[in-house]
């Protein structure tokens, strides 16, 4: 896994030593290209952040700021070290998700939220897709115009709750990314 493009341009990323999926560079060159100058000097949200891949990326290519949200130990670790490693700042939280969404994000304090939650595996596992898209505080922290970017497994069905605009939609191997709107 490496930086993309921008001023860390291709350094590679170290990944943390356990189940978690790192989005391809593939999928971050199709996510930044579909986003344009929208980076520029954005307020970026990472969202299961993982190794902080997309957050160093959106600095990287001019994001304003970024702050990312992870709960796994050996991943914050993994981001501290790509940070050091890029010379890029970011804030970075060890903890839940929605912990940080309902205590910490004030409101319209990011222009761009990406997330990548694990999958539903099997039946009954957590369903972090449809429990981000129906969040009040992910809802209250993205700015009137901002643009959220979730990847998600392949052929889910989305339920927007009638709050998100999807502006595109398109299927990259195993994953699918949806560029969503507030309404």
């Amino acid at each position: 896994m490496r930086v993309v493009a921008g001023t860390a341009g291709g350094m590679t990323l170290e990944t943390p030593k356990s189940d978690l999926r790192p989005t391809m560079d593939m999928v971050k060159g199709a996510i930044f290209s579909s986003l344009g100058d929208f980076i520029s000097d954005a307020r970026v949200l990472d969202l299961f952040a993982g190794s902080g891949g997309l957050g160093i990326e959106a600095l990287s290519r001019g994001a304003g700021s970024a702050t990312l949200v992870e709960s796994d130990r050996r991943a914050i670790e993994t981001i501290g070290r790509n940070l050091a490693k890029t010379r890029l700042q970011a804030t970075v939280h060890e903890m839940d998700v929605f912990g940080f969404l309902d205590r910490l994000a004030t409101p319209a304090s990011f222009d761009l939220i990406i997330a990548d939650p694990p999958y539903v595996k099997q039946p009954g596992d957590r369903d972090f897709t449809a429990e981000l898209l129906g969040n009040e505080g992910l809802r209250r922290a993205i700015a009137s115009e901002g643009i959220f970017v979730l990847e998600h497994k392949p052929g889910a069905k989305l339920d927007l709750h009638g709050c998100w605009e999807c502006l595109r939609q398109k299927r990259y191997g195993a994953t699918e990314l949806a560029l969503l709107r507030p309404i």
